[in-house]
């Protein structure tokens, strides 16, 4: 049958909403013309989907399940039908219960009884993971829809995005046909009440233990350290062998310098070589990764890294070594950091092991990345640099 049905995880979408356009995922931040929204969501289903929408189901916390006042205004829209979970308070926060399990039911419901063809899911969470599966093994094609991030942080559960059939983002343009952001509130008083001022303009108490400093400005003779605590502080000094920072702290002295005569080693593609103990300026100065990238490239990063990178070692080192050759817009760093070989700055080298960590690259023992994967990873990130570097001396 081909009709399309919309499953919108209200918590989800407005929550989102809000933090791209407010930087806070409150609610009460935005403030959203509902009639225009399920316009636009009908309208992109059916582009989508290429099928008659049947309708639109909206799940929604509500205290004690009772509707609000937009809840009432949506559940008299044409196609649209309401779904109410509880919204309790825990901790000073609301959160809502029963809305997955809803959504859910709902899904797989409408899936067994083929009611539609097609099914799309405005949703991050990934609860609702086995039921988008039954879906797909009852022959519906299921839709992801997810909403754009702007804070980097990313907003929907990679395991629906690998399951989901289609997947589209709704974009800050598209979002804010519906939503905008509401008035600030005018500011509050800055000039306390009478009482408060008292209070506030009240002496504080001595802390226990301290003396206050006289009148004639000399600083107060230390307290004797009471012959418990200094015998407790002396045996556990004897016992370690090295006075601890608040020790020296007490006796006013500085902490003695480490010595400088460990050598690391660096694993790359040429084996293990020795790092010096020191790097250049222009070197040490070269920016990272997470320097050059905006909000909004952090969460486009994490889009691509789900959606379009395999995970192999020597792929994550020459996206990773891609994205920061493009945001650096010159040649002349990566000139600066060629010249270095097979040695990468350590605070590069450092963010792009943990970027390949989020590709499973692990090892099972001790969390550490395998050292034929570090070679790989390393590799892909010099072949990269390589290939901008040669480039850009032959344009020169």
């Amino acid at each position: 049958m081909d009709r399309c049905v919309v499953l919108v995880d209200a918590g989800y979408l407005l929550g989102a909403a809000a933090s791209l356009l407010a930087g806070d995922p409150a609610r009460a931040r935005i403030s959203v013309d509902h009639a225009t929204l399920i316009s636009a969501l009908r309208e992109r289903a059916r582009e989508e989907t290429g099928c008659e929408l049947l309708r639109i189901y909206w799940f929604d916390g509500a205290p004690d399940r009772v509707p609000q006042p937009e809840h009432r205004r949506l559940r008299v829209m044409p196609r649209v039908t309401v779904r109410l979970g509880a919204l309790t308070r825990s901790d000073g926060r609301w959160a809502q219960k029963g809305v997955d399990a809803a959504m859910h039911a709902e899904l797989t419901e409408l899936a067994r009884n083929r009611a539609c063809a097609d099914i799309v899911l405005v949703t991050g969470d990934g609860d609702l993971l086995p039921g988008l599966v039954s879906a797909k093994e009852h022959g519906v094609a299921v839709h992801l829809w997810a909403v754009q991030a702007a804070d980097g942080d990313y907003n929907q559960s990679e395991d629906l995005v690998a399951e989901a059939d289609e997947r589209r983002v709704l974009d800050r343009a598209w979002i804010t046909r519906a939503v905008r952001l509401r008035d600030a509130p005018g500011l509050a008083p800055t000039t306390p009440r009478p009482e408060i001022a008292a209070i506030l303009s009240a002496p504080l108490p001595e802390p226990d233990g301290e003396q206050a400093a006289p009148e004639n400005g000399t600083a107060p003779a230390p307290a004797p350290k009471e012959p418990e605590k200094a015998a407790a502080c002396d045996e556990e000094q004897h016992r370690s062998g090295v006075p601890t920072p608040k020790d020296l702290a007490s006796l006013g002295r500085p902490a003695p310098a480490q010595p400088a005569s460990a050598v690391v080693r660096w694993s790359s593609d040429r084996g293990w070589v020795e790092r010096g103990s020191g790097e250049g300026p222009e070197v040490s100065g070269l920016p990272m990764l997470s320097q050059l990238t905006s909000a909004e490239q952090r969460w486009a990063d994490r889009e691509e890294d789900i959606t379009a990178v395999s995970g192999d070692p020597t792929e994550v080192g020459q996206v990773f070594a891609r994205r920061w050759a493009d945001r650096l817009g010159a040649t002349a760093p990566l000139r600066t950091i060629a010249a270095v070989y097979p040695r990468i700055p350590h605070r590069i080298d450092g963010e792009l092991l943990r970027y390949a960590a989020r590709f499973g690259l692990l090892t099972h023992k001790d969390d550490q990345i395998d050292e034929k994967d570090r070679y790989d990873i390393r590799g892909g990130f010099w072949r990269e640099i390589d290939a901008r570097t040669k480039t850009g001396s032959d344009s020169a």
